[in-house]
């Protein structure tokens, strides 16, 4: 089975492209690209399940065509409609030491330098252009603090440590 740690999110399938199967694939990064993983993993009833990549092809930056193994026609792609895809992390190591995606930060406990230790990483907001962390503190109250490199002082990804320094008035 595969843990919701073991993963990070990189796009959403948008809709059924055609009629052999063919999926709009919209994505926060190209890592399915750039390494030997030849499968992606699709949040399927609650359920994170590995789809076989038979072949892809960029539309844009953003969007790709993607063709899943057995699945072939329009009927059989179109409860992918808006499925959330993901990618095994251990082959992101292997690319390089780069961040995939703000997603990748879900589960990570964050202090900040002034306030000291603020909770976990429970979501990541980049519905707009300003990306949020969404973090959780050990009284389930809700603190959303800027996505920003330059606010990030440590990072241990082994750990799953973050340290912050935000900004006054911020948190």
């Amino acid at each position: 089975m595969i843990k919701p740690e073991e993963v990070v999110k990189i796009g959403i399938f948008n809709k059924p492209h055609g009629v052999k199967g063919e999926l709009m694939f919209s994505f926060t990064n190209d890592i399915f690209d750039r390494t030997d993983c030849d499968y992606i993993i699709c949040m399927m009833d609650g359920i994170l399940v590995p789809f076989f990549i038979e072949e892809y092809r960029f539309r844009t930056d953003t969007t790709a065509l993607m063709k899943l193994e057995r699945i072939d026609t329009a009927e059989e792609a179109r409860p992918f409609t808006n499925v959330e895809v993901y990618f095994p992390i251990e082959y992101i190591d292997e690319v390089d030491d780069d961040i995939v995606s703000w997603q990748f930060f879900e589960g990570f406990q964050v202090t900040d330098v002034h306030h000291g230790p603020l909770g976990t990483i429970v979501a990541v907001d980049d519905s707009t252009a300003n990306v949020l962390f969404i973090i959780n503190d050990k009284r389930n109250r809700e603190i959303l603090i800027p996505a920003h490199e330059e606010f990030i002082v440590k990072l241990d990804k082994k750990a799953k440590t973050m340290t912050v320094e935000v900004p006054e008035g911020l948190i």
